[in-house]
């Protein structure tokens, strides 16, 4: 496994690997959803780039930038045993040049949800995607689908631009208990920990209402809510049944709908998602 830290040499061993090329980009600290977006990616492509760089440009200044997670060794070794022949893990200095000042925004698909409450965040995100995606020139590129908005920001902005990679979403890799795998989990409390897979269970009873036949999103985000409030380590901060692709809100479930919802425990703020309507 080859480890990078330079834009040009990253351009240069692109030119190297037999393609199809797969990236996956990660900002570290890997779980076993980062590994099965590494697995799909070596399942489909002849050579796997994965990327470790936690991005300045997407964390507010009241957010967890400094204190993020890293464990850069751990993270190799994983990486090794799943086969990524490459791993680009570039400085900010590299990423962010002196003078930098170039940023992609997607406008719309951002406006709300996490959008809404972390200002700026979404224009970090596109700006360095559309970056890797320009240093690596991936043909498939892998996300988890529990980053939703996210998703739809990257796709949208990929569409736009025209940027020539397939975008593929895997499914969100959840703990035995139900709760969606994440860097962050790190953070709960042993009560916390026991208390969040009720995020899922939320998100699961919208799903068996829509099955039922419920079709009215208000109904479905009241029940999500009314679960959420009834736990009393869990601040709610959203709970919303929108347009898979656009994120507008509905009214009613009359086509692909996300259901996701943003929770605070303690120090630990946790998204998940489930989508409804698609069969």
């Amino acid at each position: 496994m080859n480890l990078i830290t330079t834009v040009s040499e990253m351009m240069a061993a692109r030119e190297r690997l037999p393609r199809p090329l797969g990236l996956v980009p990660t900002m570290g600290y890997l779980h076993e959803g980062h590994l099965t977006l590494a697995r799909w990616a070596r399942r489909d492509n002849q050579s796997v780039v994965t990327s470790i760089f936690v991005n300045p440009a997407q964390f507010g200044p009241s957010e967890d930038f400094a204190s993020y997670p890293r464990d850069m060794e751990r993270d190799l070794a994983m990486l090794r045993q799943e086969g990524v022949d490459t791993v680009f893990a570039p400085t900010v200095e590299e990423m962010y040049p002196q003078g930098f000042s170039t940023y992609v925004n997607v406008e719309r698909v951002t406006d709300a949800l996490e959008g809404a409450r972390r200002p700026g965040h979404f224009r970090g995100v596109a700006t360095v995607v559309t970056k890797l995606f320009t240093i690596v020139q991936p043909d498939r590129s892998y996300f988890g689908q529990k980053d939703g908005q996210q998703v739809a920001v990257i796709r949208r902005m990929t569409v736009d631009l025209a940027l020539g990679t397939e975008i593929v979403v895997v499914p969100t890799v959840r703990e035995a208990d139900g709760l969606a795998m994440s860097s962050r989990n790190v953070y709960l409390t042993p009560a916390e920990r026991q208390a969040a897979p009720m995020l899922y269970r939320a998100l699961g009873r919208a799903r068996e209402m829509y099955r039922d036949g419920v079709r009215d999103a208000r109904a479905l985000r009241q029940q999500v809510e009314g679960m959420i409030r009834a736990e009393p380590l869990a601040t709610l901060d959203y709970v919303s049944v929108a347009d898979a692709a656009t994120l507008q809100e509905l009214e009613t479930v009359d086509r692909p709908a996300m259901v996701s919802l943003a929770v605070r425990f303690g120090r630990a703020r946790l998204i998940d998602n489930v989508v409804i309507g698609q069969d």
